[in-house]
């Protein structure tokens, strides 16, 4: 038996209509309920939804390749995407992003307090970071990366030190709205192992290709482009913290889930899946932590 839900927008109510919960999306993964945040079935719906509402994720932070860079490389692991966010915006406004400043100048910047919703909040990793920056600019400015896929991006970003496969993914997401490559950040590694869309042996420190591979099989599978997928997976698991921890067995510490069927048999912890607004519009800023 197929299984329904509504999108409202405006006077117009569309009909959604997914395989039932039982069938399979790809061998191995059932669609799970609709409503049982985070099934396959809850993110289609999730894509479509927004679809037909005409929102569309946004990806681009930057009005240059260089500042694209900047702002993905200043997020990442141990940053909350708020402060990456804010450094970002710091060294844009002081024009520093157009040019081709020395690791001190941006250390500098980097090394005093930034202020985030009334609070003065310090820059982690500001040596590193202003490092990594300084060179990462140099190379810009004096090569022209290839721009003909996300991955010939990719392949040319992870030669600059402190670049590795998610921030360069991010960065061509982001700068091209590439489909090729994946962002595989804790949110949709966590979402993978929910919904076991990720093959459990691989890790991705040492499988990040293999991974990538199985999240855009998952995302043709579902009819998505994993690019559009990737930004509202972020966005969902970000925005329910509690809910994930209960899926995860009271941790946030890993990406492997209490088991399988529980989270088949969870069921939606969030609500209903049918809107009397349209989602909102997921965004990566500043590329997110983690």
């Amino acid at each position: 038996m197929r299984q329904s839900a509504a999108v409202f927008t405006g006077a117009a109510v569309v009909q959604i209509e997914l395989p039932s919960s039982d069938a399979f999306v790809l061998p191995g993964i059932p669609w799970g309920a609709i409503e049982a945040f985070p099934t396959p079935a809850y993110w289609t719906y999730q894509v479509m939804a927004r679809r037909i509402t005409g929102i569309s994720p946004r990806h681009r932070l930057g009005s240059t390749l260089a500042e694209e860079v900047a702002a993905c490389l200043l997020g990442g692991h141990g940053i909350p995407a708020s402060v990456g966010l804010a450094a970002f915006q710091r060294l844009q406004a002081l024009g520093m992003l157009a040019n081709t400043p020395a690791e001190s100048e941006i250390f500098d910047v980097l090394s005093h307090p930034l202020e985030i919703d009334g609070r003065q909040i310090r820059y982690r990793f500001a040596k590193q970071k202003a490092r990594y920056l300084s060179t990462a600019l140099s190379r810009l400015s004096a090569d022209t990366p290839p721009l003909d896929s996300g991955k010939a991006l990719r392949q040319w970003l992870i030669q600059i030190p402190g670049i590795g496969f998610k921030t360069a993914s991010w960065v061509a997401r982001n700068w091209l709205d590439a489909d090729d490559v994946a962002i595989l950040d804790i949110h949709v590694l966590r979402a993978g192992a929910l919904a076991n869309f990720f093959d459990e042996n691989l890790t991705v420190e040492r499988n990040y290709l293999e991974l990538e591979e199985q999240f855009i099989r998952f995302a043709q599978a579902i009819g998505s482009r994993p690019s559009e997928l990737d930004a509202i997976i972020w966005f969902e698991m970000m925005s329910a913290p509690r809910t994930v921890t209960q899926l995860m067995g009271g941790s946030l510490a890993g990406v492997r889930p209490r088991s399988s069927s529980d989270v088949l048999a969870a069921g939606s912890s969030r609500g209903g899946v049918v809107p009397t607004k349209a989602p909102p519009t997921p965004n990566k800023p500043g590329c997110s932590s983690n």
